[in-house]
């Protein structure tokens, strides 16, 4: 009878140890695959509050407005509709401002700042030099053989050739401005968001209406 009692109290505690050891693992991997979880928050030294998202978009961003700075540019040179060059320059305007507050959220966070076309263009580079930045998964990004055919278009053609570009390029900012919105923790960097999707999606509506849509 004790021999039966000890081991019921053997096989009692050795079910509980199974259960401990599952109930651990499941922690574990919870917390494994939350390593890459675009919601796991970090603060950094300086107090902000931040996810993967929030990485994401800074460091996406910040070269797809360089772009969009770099087609302003491409404008300087060019006899074009005023309107059109009172909105490109409004497009610099607001986009060069927003490249600095989010390469300080990186320098803040301890990431590292993307390069970007005008990092290239400003070392003496042309577009053609730079595939890695042009060639990207980002939407609406340019490729640099659209970036080179833009700057080598006529005048007749280059007005309404960039202004169907800029309206690609700002559907593909507003998509990321979405997921930003949808999945970032950094409030600053959810408000810059929403601020771009309102700011461009106005500009696309401009943007049509010159172009007589």
């Amino acid at each position: 009878m004790l021999r039966s009692h000890r081991a019921l109290r053997r096989s009692t505690a050795l079910l509980t140890v199974v259960a401990l050891s599952f109930g651990l693992a499941a922690c574990g991997d919870e917390s494994d695959g939350g390593g890459s979880n675009a919601s796991d928050e970090q603060t950094a030294s300086n107090g902000d509050v931040f996810n993967r998202a929030d990485i994401t978009f800074a460091t996406d961003m910040i070269p797809h407005h360089a772009q969009a700075i770099e087609m302003v540019t491409l404008t300087d040179t060019r006899t074009i509709d005023p309107a059109v060059k009172q909105l490109a320059d409004s497009i610099r305007d607001a986009q060069a401002p927003e490249i600095e507050a989010m390469v300080d959220w990186l320098t803040a966070w301890g990431e590292e700042i993307p390069e970007t076309s005008i990092d290239h263009s400003n070392a003496g580079h042309d577009m053609g030099d730079m595939p890695s930045m042009q060639s990207s998964d980002m939407p609406g990004m340019m490729s640099a053989e659209d970036m080179q055919a833009l700057a080598s278009a006529s005048d007749a053609e280059f007005e309404d050739m960039w202004l169907e570009m800029m309206v690609e390029h700002h559907q593909g900012a507003i998509e990321m401005a979405k997921t930003e919105q949808a999945d970032g923790t950094f409030p600053e960097a959810v408000s810059l968001a929403e601020s771009i999707e309102e700011s461009q999606q106005a500009e696309i509506e401009q943007i049509e209406a010159l172009l007589g849509r």
